[in-house]
């Protein structure tokens, strides 16, 4: 890794060997750093805090080496990744502002592309991740992990049946509590629909009605008019005299039938004033008809404005003034299937809880089977960490799990009980440590020194490491809080971790550094930052001194030398 203006660190780069690791250094070095990069590279949050004062932003680039083919490598490549000569290039970038950038094998992702990758590749572990192994649910994912299928194929079909069952329980509790609501709606479309079908109105009956009222309205100037026009065209019989169209037309056809024989055009000319005379008769035809049938009743009248003004008060209650009839005609619609829906209410209750119920057994079936399969687990699990434990300076030391239940009316039946359900079944699952002989199982949270938190830690990744291994680990400081013998049975332990994976320890402790395959030294400068050569390799010499210094705080103290050689000579041994 590369790690530029993070922290303490102005500009350094951290080669990583195969099997163990060991970086040391004086308290407030920046060793915490190393974890801090990796943490970055894998998805870590971003925070401006670490970027190194007066700089613009923090960078971190790293080079992983992955094997073809495994998931890692898979999902990268779906991301644009390309490989360079079997690794994966990474880069993050966090500036001061708080922004961050992530980059893969030469292309940019999202931060949360490095995190899918980050249980892939490397388990990190620190002070925190102490604490959260004292929280009950990680506990409980730690047996789940550790027990693999057993648990992960009835745990799915549990959280299938958990999640329908808070649908059907979420909408059984709105249909119920919203009782009164859904009445009170089904009274006003029931009057609604009740009041559109008492006037019966038809689609486009609106516009019709308008139209027949203004001409009703307007009968006498209409009859009139019609009176008038027919007299123009076909002339008024209490008028001889007078000149109407159809005769003038007539005559100016005989005219031309005359001699119409002698031109072709002039022909043509009186076809057409032929054509107008049929047309004016047609017409004067259908006026005098029109003015004869043009009924001026006032009582049709009436009936008419009565109807719309009823289809009016429709409209403006139930539609738009734009839409009409054909408004209140949807609206109906719309109502009735609502409605339907409304009054099926009391059957659709009935079906929720008959569903619900028979879920609910079901889930205690499922519940049953998880709990069957992690007592199973737990059993293995806690005899594979106790004998990790005996291999830590911790011979009698036992681990146990609790799985126990809690009583909840509103719970699932089982085994007699009605017990409290999560997502993850109803099992309670906590680890216990009796530390020495006679000594009562207590939750590690209550029973563990930070030193046997530490090594009970260490013990269940080990475990899994046989079952769930990933290609590199990290531990920051899980040696806090153990020494003398326990922090060689630390580092024995952690060597051989090593033997089948890539694992890197920051450590205050000679005893862990002295079992690391490589040591590296992570020093400040006289101004207090950590340049490209503040982190070097010891070998030989060098790596005496720091030992030396680990153990008494003095590089030239011939016994801390001596030591320091014993230590060395002993990790040797044991390789």
């Amino acid at each position: 890794m590369r790690i530029r203006s993070l922290g303490v660190i102005d500009d350094a780069v951290v080669e990583l060997s195969p099997g163990f690791t060991a970086v040391t250094g004086e308290t407030g070095a920046g060793k915490t750093m190393v974890v801090t990069s990796l943490g970055l590279l894998l998805g870590g949050r971003a925070d401006p805090a670490l970027v190194r004062i007066g700089a613009k932003a923090a960078v971190v680039e790293g080079r992983i080496t992955v094997p073809e083919g495994t998931a890692a490598v898979v999902r990268a490549q779906e991301a644009g990744a390309e490989l360079d000569d079997g690794a994966l290039l990474i880069s993050r970038t966090v500036s001061a502002e708080g922004r961050s950038r992530a980059h893969l094998g030469g292309r940019s992702v999202p931060v949360g592309m490095l995190t899918e990758l980050a249980d892939e590749l490397v388990a990190v572990h620190g002070q925190t991740d102490q604490q959260g192994l004292l929280k009950l649910s990680r506990q409980r994912g730690a047996l789940d992990r550790y027990a693999g299928d057993a648990v992960a194929v009835p745990l799915t079909k549990y959280q299938a049946a958990y999640r329908r069952l808070r649908a059907v329980s979420a909408e059984l509790d709105t249909i119920v509590t919203r009782a009164r609501e859904r009445a009170q709606e089904a009274d006003l479309l029931r009057f609604g629909l009740d009041e559109i079908a008492a006037v019966e109105p038809r689609a486009g009956e609106d516009v019709e009605l308008s139209a027949e009222a203004e001409r009703l309205g307007h009968a006498e100037a209409l009859a009139s008019a019609a009176s008038a026009a027919h007299a123009a065209l076909a002339g008024n019989p209490e008028d001889p005299e007078g000149v109407d169209a159809t005769t003038l037309v007539g005559g100016a056809n005989r005219a031309l039938d005359a001699v119409r024989s002698h031109d072709p055009a002039l022909s043509a000319l009186a076809d057409r004033i032929g054509e107008i005379g049929i047309l004016l008769s047609d017409v004067a035809g259908e006026l005098a008809g029109y003015a004869d049938d043009l009924d001026a009743d006032p009582l049709r009248l009436a009936a008419v404005e009565e109807r719309r003004a009823a289809l009016t008060q429709l409209t403006r209650k139930y539609g738009a003034a734009d839409e009409g009839t054909a408004g209140v005609l949807a609206w109906a619609e719309q109502g009735s299937a609502r409605l339907l829906e409304l009054d099926g209410d009391d059957d659709r209750v009935d079906e929720l809880t008959a569903e619900r119920d028979g879920l609910r057994s079901e889930l205690g079936v499922l519940a049953q089977a998880l709990t069957d399969s992690r007592t199973e687990a737990a059993s293995r699990f806690a005899e594979a960490v106790t004998q990790e434990l005996a291999s830590l300076a911790m011979p009698h030391a036992r681990v146990s799990f609790d799985i126990r239940r809690t009583d909840d009316p509103d719970g699932v039946e089982l085994d007699g009980r009605t017990v409290a359900y999560g997502p993850s079944g109803v099992d309670e699952v906590e680890l216990l440590l009796a530390p020495h002989p006679g000594a009562p199982p207590r939750p590690i949270a209550k029973g563990a020194s930070g030193g046997e938190l530490s090594r009970v830690m260490l013990a269940v990744e080990v475990v899994f490491a046989g079952t769930d291994p990933v290609p590199t680990y990290l531990f920051d400081e899980v040696d806090a809080g153990v020494g003398g013998k326990a922090a060689v049975e630390i580092g024995r332990r952690l060597a051989k971790l090593a033997k089948s994976a890539q694992v890197v320890v920051v450590t205050h402790l000679p005893q862990v550094a002295a079992f690391a395959d490589r040591q590296l030294l992570v020093e400040k400068t006289n101004d207090g930052t950590v340049t490209r050569s503040g982190v070097t390799v010891l070998e030989g010499e060098d790596r005496v001194r720091e030992l030396s210094r680990m153990l008494a705080g003095q590089e030239d103290s011939e016994t801390a030398r001596a030591h320091a050689e014993e230590l060395l000579a002993t990790a040797r041994a044991d390789a």
